[in-house]
C-alpha cells in the first residue's frame, strides 16, 4: 500500500501539539502522547499512512526549526499497534481489533513474499577448449551449461569469469565471422609479436605468443557481467559472447584448456 500522507511526530518536551499544515490550527496533546510514548524526552520523528490529511506534532520545549531531526521511522499500517489512529481533523482512540483469522492470513502473505524476494545463487564451472587461437563465438556453450537454472530466474545478473592470464572474455557482433577475424588481427596490431624479440618486452622465455596474450588479456577483460531477464540472457540480438584464445598452443587436440566460472544471482 502506497504512503499517501506522512505524519511526523517530534518529541521534545512533556507538552506536544497537533498541527494540521493545511489549516495551521494546533491542538494540545500532552495526555495522550504521554499514553502513547513512556519517555518524554525522546526525540523522534515518526512517519505513518494516514487515509486523508497530514499532520506535524511539535513539542513545546526548545522548538528550534534548524534542530537536525531525529531518525524516520516508516510504519505500515498492518504493522501499527499502537490503540491512538488519526483521521480527518480530529483524533480518536480505538483499541486494536486483530483476529486469528487475519494474523494467519498475513503471516502466510509475509512468507509467500519473503520466497518471492528471497534471492537465488547460482554458480558452475566449465571448461571450454577454442579450436585455435583467435576470437572464438561460444553464446550457445554457455546457455546450454546453465540453462535449467536460467530458466528459474526472472530478474538477475549472469557473471562470467575466465581464471587465466592470456585468454579473455568478450561480448560482441554474433552475425558474421569477419567481425572475430577482424578482431584478432587488431589486436595482434595493438601488441604485436615483435615486442616480444625487439627489448620491449622482458618477460620473454615462454614464447612470442605470452607476453602479448597477457597484454591482449588485460585489454579485452577476464570477466562478463549479463543482466538475466525472464529466464535468458538479456544479451541484443547481434550480441554474443567470445573467448579469446590469446596463444597459439591453443587447439582441441591438447591445447589450453579455459576455465570458466558462470554465478548467476536473482529472483523467480
Amino acid at each position: 500500500q502506497s504512503i499517501e500522507h506522512q505524519t511526523s511526530i517530534r518529541i521534545q518536551d512533556r507538552s506536544f501539539f497537533l498541527q494540521n499544515p493545511n489549516s495551521g490550527s494546533r491542538i494540545e496533546s500532552r495526555k495522550r502522547m504521554r499514553h502513547f510514548l513512556s519517555s518524554s524526552h525522546t526525540l523522534l520523528l515518526l512517519s505513518i499512512a494516514l487515509p486523508t490529511t497530514s499532520f506535524s506534532i511539535f513539542g513545546t520545549g526548545n522548538r528550534n526549526r534548524n534542530h537536525n531531526p531525529s531518525p524516520t521511522i516508516f510504519s505500515n499500517a498492518s504493522n501499527e499497534s499502537s490503540s491512538s489512529s488519526i483521521s480527518s481533523g480530529s483524533r480518536t482512540t480505538s483499541p486494536s481489533s486483530s483476529t486469528s483469522s487475519s494474523s494467519c492470513k498475513a503471516s502466510k502473505g509475509a512468507e509467500v513474499m519473503m520466497k518471492s524476494i528471497t534471492p537465488k545463487w547460482y554458480q558452475k564451472s566449465i571448461s571450454i577448449t577454442a579450436p585455435s587461437r583467435g576470437c572464438h563465438l561460444i553464446t550457445s556453450d554457455i546457455q546450454k551449461e546453465v540453462k535449467e537454472e536460467l530458466s528459474s530466474i526472472d530478474i538477475g545478473m549472469a557473471n562470467l569469469f575466465i581464471q587465466h592470464t592470456s585468454a579473455s572474455l568478450t561480448v560482441n557482433e554474433n552475425a558474421d565471422p569477419d567481425v572475430r577475424r577482424d578482431m584478432e588481427v587488431a589486436l595482434n596490431k595493438i601488441v604485436p609479436a615483435s615486442w616480444n624479440r625487439d627489448g620491449t618486452f622482458h618477460h620473454t622465455m615462454e614464447g612470442d605468443d605470452d607476453m602479448p596474450g597477457h597484454v591482449k588479456s588485460s585489454l579485452m577483460g577476464p570477466s562478463l557481467n549479463i543482466p538475466i531477464r525472464n529466464g535468458r540472457l538479456a544479451l541484443g540480438t547481434w550480441q554474443g559472447i567470445y573467448l579469446n584464445e590469446h596463444r597459439d598452443q591453443g587447439g582441441w587436440g591438447g591445447g589450453h584448456t579455459r576455465n570458466i566460472i558462470i554465478t548467476l544471482q536473482g529472483q523467480g
